[in-house]
């Protein structure tokens, strides 16, 4: 197996700053912000990384908030259906529903 060079230290960083704000840690990706200011990495590019990141993040939470909603309301829709279903209770209680 060959041996591959590692990646850039700008690169390490753009990725922890990403993942970071992605994952949303609490230390923001401040020390790789600083890291990539002090490399020299223009700050246009630190500003994408960071709106893609962002965008990443607000992506996956619509998405989770939109599954969690769908689910609430298939479980309401299934309650009401029970709770309407016209039937009277057997003798003893039990619903035929």
């Amino acid at each position: 197996m060959q041996h591959q060079p590692p990646l850039h230290s700008t690169i390490v960083a753009m990725l922890a700053l990403a993942s970071g704000i992605a994952a949303k840690h609490p230390a923001m990706g401040q020390c790789q912000l600083q890291r990539l200011r002090d490399a020299g990495v223009p700050e246009h590019q630190i500003d994408a990384v960071i709106e893609i990141a962002r965008h990443i993040r607000d992506e996956a939470a619509q998405q989770l908030d939109a599954a969690f909603d769908e689910q609430a309301a298939e479980a309401l829709r299934a309650s009401a259906s029970t709770q309407t279903c016209g039937c009277t209770p057997a003798a003893s209680g039990q619903s035929c529903c």
